[in-house]
């Protein structure tokens, strides 16, 4: 009985979870593309800005206005990706989350198409505008894509694949580069074509989503169509035993119906919330104030621990950055050790900060919470980038190659607020992690509610994914 019980984690990796998983992570290529997509044809950018006020006023644009234009249509990106991350919570609510995917292409098709017809128009707020539409587009995607992976992966293998989030940005990234070679679409007359790109991956997920089911999670929890849900995880696990999984559920489901519907404030608010939240918010600002993906890495070593060594390792390759750039001009063979700390850099960065924050997130909360937290969590990785973005070309003329001992410095910070709060949620299950938070809130001595059911949860929830969640017995005031 053991060896069948050790087998069950491998048999629920089925080819339709993995359709499942690719699908969806589409929206995470598309967050990629999009950021990298606009830096290759920037040169012709400025040049059809220019022609537009040429063919409009008589005269081109002066060089600070370009400038302007242009740093209003990068920036303008960042600003759609706030507002997309922070409605991500009232959309999944509404819609469920593969409608709410299925509906968010239609901002792709939107925004690419007018980006696309930019020079036909001959209007440079075309592509400000799409820009923007697709900001928006992809604030969305964060938040849906690791909830609906998170949603339909089993515990065993759920930071693996939500490291397929970051993975799909930086394929993407990589893709808009490669695209936005002069050769191929970053010309003169192809570029509107390269930005307008985007419809593609888009209509292909779309096709592809009708043929996933709905998160069995909402079905159970939300719509209370448990029958639903159970024919969705015999597809997904490609068993009929799937009762461990509805176990799950339900006990999360029992869970909510002692909370009231969870909104942004009463994240902040209720102290059962109030430190996952903030944990939720340094994680992505660590990622955004600090290639190659650990994928399977994370169900050995375990998020904290790597999320730890990525901060550690982007710390220690700043200082080498800031040592190397700054003695460079009197050791030119410098340049060669500063080469190697931007790969240390970026390697630490997708071992840890990079994917961990935007499934590690999803994993703090339960069903309750999940999608205002991810709606929050979401919105301030956005400002980051915004901010960042916005202030790194000044502080750079400022502090010239000492700019890295500014995130030398916050990466230190970073590292030891997570070493100190972050709890690891390895093979743990979505509500036994809301438990572990849950008992560290201590109780106030006057309160009206028998705190005998309180008291075996002041340690920790167990760590093994083989132990039930411990039941808490329902109070009266909770009718």
């Amino acid at each position: 009985m053991q060896h069948l019980d050790d087998d069950k984690p491998k048999k629920k990796l089925t080819p339709y979870l993995l359709y499942c998983v690719s699908t969806a992570v589409i929206g995470s290529l598309q967050f990629g593309y999009n950021t990298g997509v606009i830096n290759a044809p920037e040169q012709k950018l400025r040049t059809f800005f220019s022609n537009v006020s040429q063919s409009r006023y008589g005269e081109p644009f002066q060089s600070q206005t370009i400038t302007l234009v242009w740093s209003f249509a990068v920036a303008i990106f960042s600003v759609g990706g706030m507002i997309g991350s922070f409605s991500v919570g009232a959309v999944v609510n509404k819609f469920g989350r593969r409608k709410s995917m299925l509906m968010n292409n239609i901002l792709a098709l939107l925004g690419g198409g007018m980006m696309g017809l930019a020079t036909l128009s001959q209007s440079f707020e075309m592509v400000i505008i799409g820009r923007f539409i697709i900001g928006v587009f992809c604030g969305l995607c964060t938040g849906l894509t690791p909830m609906y992976v998170g949603e339909i992966s089993p515990t065993a293998v759920r930071g693996a694949f939500g490291t397929l989030h970051q993975l799909g940005v930086v394929i993407g990234i990589l893709v808009a580069q490669i695209f936005g070679l002069e050769f191929l679409l970053g010309s003169d007359t192809l570029w509107p074509l390269l930005l307008a790109l985007t419809i593609l991956p888009a209509v292909l997920q779309t096709i592809m989503l009708p043929f996933c089911p709905e998160s069995p999670r909402y079905l159970f929890i939300v719509l209370k169509q448990e029958e639903e849900a159970r024919k969705a995880l015999v597809r997904l696990r490609g068993t009929e035993d799937v009762d461990d999984d509805i176990q799950e559920m339900k006990e999360e489901g029992m869970k909510m119906a002692m909370e009231k519907k969870v909104t942004i404030l009463e994240l902040f608010r209720s102290p059962n919330y109030r430190q996952p939240i903030i944990i939720a918010i340094i994680l992505q600002l660590s990622q955004q104030l600090s290639g190659i993906n650990a994928l399977f890495l994370v169900e050995r070593a375990g998020r904290r621990t790597l999320h730890l060594i990525g901060l550690a390792g982007m710390a220690i390759c700043a200082l080498i950055m800031t040592i190397s750039l700054s003695l460079v001009k009197t050791t030119p063979s410098l340049s060669y050790l500063a080469i190697v700390a931007v790969f240390g850099f970026v390697a630490s960065f997708e071992m840890g900060p990079g994917p961990i924050p935007w499934f590690i997130v999803a994993e703090l909360f339960s069903q309750g919470p999940r999608p205002a937290a991810m709606a929050v969590s979401g919105f301030s990785n956005w400002t980051a980038n915004f901010l960042v973005g916005l202030g790194f070309p000044r502080l750079e003329e400022i502090c010239g190659p000492y700019v890295f001992i500014i995130f030398m410095v916050l990466l230190i910070l970073f590292f030891i607020f997570t070493y100190l709060r972050v709890p690891e949620t390895k093979g743990r299950t979505f509500d036994d992690i809301a438990q572990g938070f849950a008992a560290r809130v201590e109780k106030p001595s006057h309160s009206p509610v028998p705190e005998a059911v309180v008291v075996e949860n002041k340690e920790p929830a167990p760590m093994s994914p083989t132990e039930k969640v411990p039941m808490v017995n329902l109070p009266s005031e909770a009718k």
